[in-house]
């Protein structure tokens, strides 16, 4: 008898068709699950990039459970919006805050940051820079000469003598005190003579002789030369401790040009008021016709008013300095660079 086992043909071919539908059911599971993960996974693509599209497969299964798969769809993502210009900031300038979240547009730089740096030109090596006026200073007026006789011209007294010619002196040849006309002749046809108008414009507590005008009595006298306070007196022996200078002694004048003038214009200056001070009598003696070189007043608060009248007269009528006179000059004007030219 005979161990092998005979198996029927129609119980086999049922087994072969079982085996091929688990395999197909197998399969189908299978392609399901990894559909239903793809999905899965794709719910976590959340928030794309701005500008990239996410392309996610969509699955179905029909009726009969089959795995269908549908061409892959592109997503519309919304284009990002404009930048803002970006406006570019000087140099230097400040730095503008950026935009806090949430804002669409950043803020444009404000216009004090726009504005451009004031610009600094160099000064080059060794140029003169002017120096400011101090406060209060008055500007000196320029100094313009005028015709002999005219009008003292309005200004300092140190731009003055900056315009007066320097020369050396001319000789006395030809010079005598007739030369500028008669002493204390009435130049300005005010009515009284230059002696005595200039004690009555010089003296205080001025007394007339009973009966004129013009003639001065008495008065006192603060000498500028000295500082000393002089009482006046008219009368013999006693008028000459106030004397009449000329500021410009009239030899001076002469060698400084004076011998050039015609003589009614000698007569003008030497009658000038701003040519004549009422002064101590042995003073005067004593100055005798010596410029600012050789001859200053004693009383040093007095020295810028004299030399300045003196500068007066010269720019008045056209006189020149010798180049001693204009550097003793200048020295005093150095300490009252503002002293006016006196006008009477």
């Amino acid at each position: 008898m005979s161990d092998t086992v005979h198996r029927s043909p129609g119980r086999t071919a049922r087994r072969g068709r079982s085996s091929v539908v688990a395999s197909r059911f197998a399969t189908g599971a299978l392609v399901l699950a990894l559909a239903v993960g793809s999905a899965a996974a794709a719910r976590w693509v959340v928030s794309p990039a701005p500008g990239h599209v996410v392309i996610a497969p969509a699955v179905s299964i029909n009726q009969n459970m089959h795995l269908g798969v549908t061409p892959p769809m592109a997503s519309p993502v919304p284009p990002a919006p404009p930048a803002a210009p970006v406006v570019p900031v000087p140099a230097g300038g400040p730095a503008d805050s950026p935009a806090p979240a949430g804002d669409p547009v950043p803020r444009a730089a404000s216009p004090a940051s726009l504005a451009p740096e004031p610009q600094v030109v160099p000064v080059p090596a060794g140029a003169p820079v002017a120096s400011p006026v101090p406060a209060g200073d008055p500007v000196a007026a320029p100094v313009v000469p005028v015709p002999a006789g005219g009008a003292v011209v309005a200004g300092d007294a140190r731009s003055a003598l900056a315009a007066l010619p320097v020369k050396g002196p001319a000789p006395l040849t030809g010079y005598g005190r007739a030369a500028f006309g008669p002493a204390w002749a009435d130049v300005d046809r005010s009515g009284c003579d230059q002696r005595n108008q200039v004690l009555a414009r010089d003296m205080t507590a001025v007394q007339l002789r009973k009966g004129s005008r013009c003639v001065v009595a008495s008065g006192r006298l603060l000498d500028p030369y000295t500082g000393k306070q002089i009482n006046f007196v008219r009368g013999q022996g006693t008028s000459e401790a106030v004397q009449i200078d000329h500021v410009v002694a009239l030899a001076d004048a002469w060698r400084t040009g004076a011998q050039q003038l015609d003589q009614h214009t000698r007569a003008q200056m030497a009658g000038d008021l701003v040519e004549l001070l009422a002064v101590d009598g042995p003073t005067n003696q004593a100055k005798r016709d010596r410029d600012a070189a050789a001859w200053l007043p004693a009383n040093k608060a007095y020295r810028c008013n004299y030399v300045a009248r003196q500068v007066a007269v010269k720019i008045k009528y056209r006189l020149w300095v010798i180049p001693a006179e204009r550097d003793a000059i200048d020295r005093v004007l150095a300490g009252c660079p503002i002293q006016p030219l006196p006008t009477t």
